[in-house]
């Protein structure tokens, strides 16, 4: 029997491409058809690219040629996929952001010992003086340290009654609002607590307190990259990221691994810069002299090399370390170079926050519902 072409399109007009309502050949699925004696190959193009729409396109072609044109005819079907591109994802807040709460600035970094909490505080001081309303989470909860920087760590919040409800006060100090686990714990008591533990904790300090009306919300996040981590971002519309590093190359490793982590797409919350922390020593005697400690420059060849933001860089001073020691933040020393230091990051992170709230959506409370927001990042 001779077998026509014809034929073979009216017979593939009995099957609908999977995912349209068009069938096959209105839809241009049929991208060729061959013939040669009682052998017919039909080239399909689909854009579903799961196996079970390819198997049920091959099965559906083949039953219809065989019914309406040549029982017996030799079928070979070569079906591509060629699914579209996905549509870029539009960050839009899912979750319930706090009420009152304008930014939320979350300070990370790779490494412990970088002295990230240190800058968290200078940097909450520093827009406090500017005028700004501040809040401070310390969420490092197997490390609290902001109690102690701000000279409150016998403080305790007070309950208030919010709308019928018991909500805990925010300590405050410096103009800043704090809240850490460390005001619930004694001072020689480790939490040896699990995740879980850690993140319903955190969540209370998050939601059972009542912040008020704030324009920057600061987050001091712990070393690494885990579970408080995705807690933090699972919880809150985080506006951006921080990342603080020395300039030595075993704190540029662990910090290049905490940008990535704020760029995976399960997480996908822009870095506003890398600080560049204790980039020189100065001595007092010899304030024209800078040495290189840990390094030059290292942290900001990493922000240039992984396209974010440079914030600047702080200057190793024995002083920034012993006023947080006595619970004063440094940056409150006026007329001071390490006052005007801390100053110029803190612009700086400003204007990125204001530039980012230009160009882009506000960020989602991320959802993770599988291990792949768990697995390793690589970012080149």
């Amino acid at each position: 029997m001779k077998i026509d072409k014809k034929d073979i399109l009216k017979a593939l007009e009995h099957i609908t491409v999977p995912g349209e309502g068009q069938n096959m050949v209105e839809s241009g699925a049929v991208t060729n058809i061959q013939i040669f004696g009682d052998e017919v190959e039909v080239d399909i193009t689909i854009t579903n690219p799961s196996l079970q729409a390819r198997k049920k396109t091959e099965v559906e072609i083949l039953k219809i040629i065989h019914k309406e044109v040549y029982e017996k005819a030799k079928i070979k079907i070569n079906v591509k996929v060629d699914a579209p591109a996905a549509k870029p994802k539009t960050n839009e807040i899912k979750g319930k952001p706090i009420p009152g709460i304008t930014n939320i600035i979350a300070v990370a970094s790779g490494k412990g010992g970088v002295g990230k909490s240190t800058v968290t505080a200078n940097l909450a001081v520093t827009l406090a003086k500017m005028g700004f309303k501040v809040g401070l989470l310390d969420a490092d909860i197997y490390g609290p340290s902001m109690p102690i920087m701000f000279d409150v760590a016998n403080d305790k919040p007070l309950a208030v009654n919010i709308d019928g409800k018991s909500k805990m006060k925010p300590v405050e100090s410096y103009g800043v609002k704090l809240l850490s686990i460390g005001f619930f714990t004694q001072r020689d008591q480790a939490v040896i607590w699990r995740g879980p533990m850690a993140s319903k904790a955190l969540n209370q300090m998050i939601f059972d307190a009542h912040w008020g009306d704030l324009d920057f919300m600061l987050i001091d996040l712990p070393p690494g990259t885990g579970d408080i981590h995705l807690s933090i971002m699972q919880s809150l519309p985080i506006t951006g990221a921080v990342v603080v590093s020395t300039p030595q190359e075993v704190a540029l490793a662990d910090a290049r691994k905490g940008v990535a982590m704020f760029q995976q797409d399960s997480i996908n919350v822009p870095v506003l810069g890398i600080v560049e922390n204790m980039a020189y020593f100065t001595p007092a005697e010899l304030p024209e002299n800078k040495y290189y400690i840990f390094g030059k420059e290292g942290a900001k060849h990493l922000a240039e090399d992984l396209q974010v933001p440079f914030l600047g860089e702080m200057p190793l001073v024995q002083s920034i370390r012993e006023a947080g020691d006595v619970g004063r933040p440094a940056a409150l020393q006026e007329g001071t170079p390490v006052e005007k230091a801390f100053e110029e990051l803190t612009k700086k992170v400003v204007s990125e926050v204001v530039a980012r709230n230009k160009t882009m959506p506000p960020t989602e409370a991320i959802k993770i519902t599988t291990m792949a927001g768990c697995s390793p990042v690589n970012k080149k």
